[in-house]
């Protein structure tokens, strides 16, 4: 690779989907203040943060690309945060019964000899299914999501509380939106597919 690839998480989650790349990276734990600002927007919000874990993650490396990330769920523009409790989980799916949930999902891919950084921000719908309260329960203790966003794992058995998933990508509802990111690799010069055959030789 023309340059080390760096993640700014420590989520096992991230760390899986850019696996999917086949590309060696390493990770670092941005230290960044998460606390929302004053009548900040879920968008600005996720943006904000996305930048400041790539460049917070960054510090330490001269010449490499450093990914940021950052994710919120908002129901009715209320930012959905992680429950940390089986009580507050419970609230969270029953408020989504039925509805529609919107993940916002953002990406930083930050070069750090130049310091210019690339930014977006991509947009996940989940309709959830009319959930009964013993059906939201069995759920809680079965997958007991208390650390997820919105109180569910997409990528396992969350996905029976949906009736329908609207997105560009699936990755980006489970916290790294991989398109947008190989097209952002592709704006800096490297070709993802490429490369294969280089790490394969």
């Amino acid at each position: 690779m023309k340059k080390p690839l760096i993640l700014g998480s420590t989520s096992p989650f991230r760390r899986e989907i850019l696996e999917k790349l086949n590309l060696p990276f390493s990770c670092e734990k941005p230290e960044v203040d998460e606390t929302p600002l004053e009548n900040e927007t879920a968008y600005q919000l996720v943006m904000r943060l996305a930048e400041a874990k790539a460049r917070a993650a960054g510090q330490a490396h001269s010449d490499a690309w450093v990914i940021g990330s950052d994710q919120v769920a908002v129901i009715d523009d209320e930012i959905l945060g992680k429950p940390g409790s089986h009580e507050k989980a419970l609230e969270q799916l029953s408020a989504a019964s039925g509805r529609k949930v919107t993940f916002y999902t953002s990406l930083c891919l930050l070069n750090t000899q130049t310091g210019e950084s690339q930014l977006d921000v991509e947009t996940f719908k989940v309709y959830f299914r009319t959930l009964s309260h013993k059906q939201i329960d069995a759920y809680l203790k079965a997958e007991q999501p208390y650390n997820c966003a919105g109180s569910f794992k997409s990528e396992g058995l969350g996905i029976a509380l949906f009736d329908r998933l609207s997105g560009r990508d699936p990755n980006t509802l489970m916290g790294l939106p991989l398109i947008r990111l190989i097209e952002m690799l592709q704006a800096e010069g490297f070709d993802v597919l490429r490369a294969q055959a280089e790490l394969a030789s």
